[in-house]
């Protein structure tokens, strides 16, 4: 059986979902001109084609293309053989992708399939975190880095910095324009994820400038160059601390327990068998150097029959016991970007681990990049099918992912449009 996209949300539907990306695909100026063998505008739309078909292999899309029905499903007329995809790739800024997800994003947000996801107060959970993709001792680009071993040998490399809306009662994420982490132009030194994390915050005020935002991310982020950016860009932020990389900030801490200015606060959750026992204090200097940055300091302990888990964060928030739960509940969501977003691209048939082309230039990163919007619009359906309150429709986004694909072969037959599999 099959059912149209429910009323008002037909612009979520997988033919307008295709039309809106080879739209945006359709705006990217082509260097080589008019007259080519292959408009850019296919070559972008097959590569795109090729992670939403999970495709394992270039070789095997290539199989695809000369079998299948590209053109019918995705609008593409003459789909570039694997070789000629990569060198029509190879040169193309993969900053001018950026367009076709604040279009997705957009689509999701006329519709209002996004309020459900709004975390506090207004505010989206947004996590940000580093991963690599590819690592070779002699295959190289010009955007790789370098990480240079004792006996002389170099290793070359990708990484980019992940970001996904997330919400800690839902397993679905609504990935985000991922930032590469790669050699800048008129640099020698490698790339690095503060950096690239700058970069974001900066783009993602550009492209959603009235939208809150509340930012978490790792230990390695809780630093004052970088908490400052979050300030000057208007979001707030729930970020890791270790005591280990964060001395001076525990043992103020201290200070201020035996002060008695911490409050302590336990929270029974019988059903569970679980005891959510909490300490925190407001105002507390981030680091003896920059003790003019002045965070919120949550600790929190999960104590269960057969075990205890340990976190602690820094906020902006003022905590106090009516938000406190929340707050951590928002912290420990940020492993969403690793289980929900990068397995899912490794393990779930996006074969994120797979070189599916280097070339000299930008191809591997605009493939990285052409894979995350694929991961994307594979989000869309269980949006357009549940609407609002997504957990109590049982919604799952891998579950919906597979969806998609099984969509994509089913045609409605009274309308000949791409339509949701029930």
């Amino acid at each position: 059986m099959s059912i149209v996209a429910p009323k008002g949300r037909k612009h979520l539907s997988a033919d307008a979902l295709f039309r809106l990306v080879r739209s945006s695909f359709a705006n990217i100026t082509d260097a080589r001109g008019e007259e080519v063998e292959i408009p850019l505008t296919d070559a972008l739309m097959s590569a795109f084609a090729m992670f939403s078909l999970k495709s394992p292999s270039l070789l095997a899309f290539d199989k695809q293309r000369i079998e299948g029905n590209l053109e019918t499903i995705y609008g593409i007329p003459r789909a570039p053989c694997d070789t000629r995809m990569r060198e029509r790739l190879d040169p193309v800024s993969p900053e001018s992708l950026r367009p076709s997800f604040t279009s997705v994003f957009r689509q999701l947000q006329r519709g209002k399939a996004l309020e459900d996801m709004v975390f506090l107060d207004g505010h989206y959970l947004v996590a940000l975190d580093g991963t690599g993709y590819f690592s070779s001792p002699t295959i190289h680009c010009a955007s790789c880095l370098q990480k240079v071993h004792r006996n002389g040998s170099i290793t070359y490399y990708h990484q980019m910095l992940g970001a996904a809306l997330i919400h800690p009662d839902f397993r679905e994420v609504i990935p985000l324009m991922p930032e590469p982490i790669i050699k800048q132009d008129g640099t020698e030194k490698n790339d690095c994820e503060r950096n690239a994390a700058k970069r974001f915050i900066a783009k993602l005020r550009q492209d959603h400038p009235h939208l809150k935002f509340i930012i978490t991310e790792d230990s390695l982020s809780s630093n004052a160059p970088h908490i400052e950016t979050l300030h000057d860009h208007g979001c707030h932020y729930i970020l890791g601390v270790k005591e280990g990389d964060h001395a001076y900030l525990f043992k103020q801490v201290q200070a201020a327990e035996e002060a008695g200015r911490v409050t302590s606060y336990d929270r029974h959750d019988r059903a569970a068998g679980v005891v959510h026992r909490f300490r925190f204090v407001n105002d507390m200097p981030l680091n003896e150097s920059r003790s003019d940055v002045r965070v919120n300091f949550i600790e929190y302990w999960e104590v269960s029959p057969d075990k205890v888990q340990h976190f602690s964060w820094v906020t902006d928030f003022r905590v106090n016991k009516a938000n406190v739960y929340k707050l951590m509940r928002g912290g420990r969501a940020r492993w969403k970007i690793e289980n929900e977003t990068f397995n899912t691209l490794k393990n779930q048939g996006y074969n994120f681990d797979h070189n599916y082309g280097h070339g000299e230039q930008n191809l591997s990163v605009v493939l990285a990049v052409l894979m995350m919007l694929a991961f994307l619009v594979d989000q869309v359906p269980c949006f357009a099918r549940c609407g609002r309150n997504l957990a109590a429709n049982g919604c799952c986004g891998s579950a919906c992912a597979r969806c998609f694909s099984v969509m994509l072969s089913s045609r409605c037959d009274s309308c000949s449009k791409l339509c949701f599999t029930a």
